[in-house]
């Protein structure tokens, strides 16, 4: 029993860096596609080392799913809002130190996750039914302390009512993985582009770099990060994306390397959090906690202190690997004209948004690229793109 849940759990640590590293395939696919054969894979494996699996390839898929958002510009949800200040590291030879700052953030979620568990399981169950009906309001003042908070208000109110009303409509057509070619225009194409109309190149990247952390900034973002994760576990709906503008809004002026942190932790919060919802409610808030509970009939203590120490040996490993592979990247990207990099980049998105979307999604993200450029003209944050996923969500829990 105990090799066949090691096997698995290095076997998750393997998927994990696929899912990670590849821009478009995305752990909850995964964890879909092994329910869907998991009649099979009961032959040889048990349920509950199935779940360990789950569990290893998702938290090894947070640790790493900032490799591409930095390096490449192909964020998914957690990390769109990342692409930009990681962007700017590595036009300053700092791209290794972005992935460092998330992993920092991941790494230390994941911890202060497992020693805060015992005290998140009661306050689920008394906050829960409170504020359930509030969360849709809470949002729309999110929104409104945004877009007033900006020099260039009107912009920023055209450019959330742009994305949102887009968002609406991508939602609506029953697109598959309308994510990818919608966050993808939004934040990675529409920044290569710019990066590209400026003549920008890429500097060698710097390998041994100290970073020097403020501790109160390190712990604000980890914190905000807590409170994101805490939050999309609970709320259907809420994702890791919406997660990240509510924490820059609680946690303001954290700097770059603060907000890198608090990006890494995000993710790697919310999955951590999502077991404790699972248990405590019985509520999955993500696909691959769905696809544990759909194996699972019942989930018991036990089981929950499995899936945390399966989730710390996971998230040592991925800290070495993401830092490994890191490097790697940082070599690799040193070596390519950085025009021909950016032309290859922007190909690369598009050949996968046609592979997983079609013809609709390569409209989708030429659309998506339009609006995510207009920031950048008008000069105001960018943040505001998130109203493709904001204006939803806000629709959702007020109607």
């Amino acid at each position: 029993m105990y090799l066949e849940l090691l096997f698995l759990i290095i076997t998750g640590i393997f998927f994990g860096i696929i899912t990670g590293l590849t821009p478009g395939i995305h752990i909850n696919l995964i964890s879909l596609l092994l329910l869907s054969i998991s009649p099979l894979l009961l032959s040889y494996f048990s349920i509950i080392s199935l779940a360990v699996f789950i569990i290893a390839m998702s938290i090894t898929h947070t640790f790493l799913d900032s490799i591409p958002s930095i390096f490449l510009g192909a964020p998914e949800a957690a990390t769109a809002l990342g692409v930009l200040p990681g962007h700017r590291y590595l036009l300053k030879g700092n791209g290794l130190m972005a992935l460092k700052l998330t992993i920092i953030g991941s790494f230390g979620a994941l911890i202060l996750s497992i020693l805060l568990f015992p005290l998140i399981l009661p306050i689920i169950k008394f906050i829960y039914p409170i504020i359930k009906d509030y969360i849709g309001w809470l949002l729309l003042l999110v929104v409104i302390f945004m877009i007033l908070r900006d020099k260039f208000k009107i912009w920023a109110l055209f450019i959330f009512l742009l994305s949102g009303i887009f968002g609406l409509l991508v939602f609506n057509l029953n697109l598959k993985n309308p994510l990818f070619p919608m966050l993808s225009g939004l934040f990675g194409v529409s920044t290569l582009l710019i990066s590209l109309s400026q003549n920008q190149k890429i500097p060698k990247q710097k390998y041994s770099t100290d970073i020097k952390l403020e501790p109160s900034k390190t712990l604000k973002a980890l914190g905000s990060g807590q409170f994101s994760g805490f939050l999309t576990s609970m709320f259907p709906g809420l994702g890791a994306a919406q997660a990240a503008v509510l924490s820059m809004q609680i946690t303001p002026n954290l700097g770059d390397h603060g907000f890198m942190v608090l990006i890494g932790s995000i993710n790697t919060a919310n999955f951590t959090m999502s077991l404790a919802t699972l248990y405590v409610l019985n509520k999955a808030r993500n696909g691959s906690v769905v696809a544990i509970s759909k194996l699972m009939e019942s989930i018991n203590l036990t089981h929950i202190l499995l899936f945390l120490f399966t989730s710390l040996i996971a998230g040592s490993a991925a800290v070495f690997l993401a830092l490994k592979i890191g490097k790697v990247f940082a070599n690799l990207i040193n070596k390519v004209n950085y025009r021909i990099l950016i032309i290859s980049i922007i190909t690369f998105i598009v050949l996968l948004t046609i592979i997983l979307t079609g013809p609709l999604g390569f409209f989708i993200l030429i659309i998506s690229t339009s609006i995510g450029i207009i920031p950048a003209i008008v000069k105001t944050t960018r943040t505001h793109g998130m109203g493709c996923l904001l204006l939803p969500v806000m629709i959702y829990f007020l109607l």
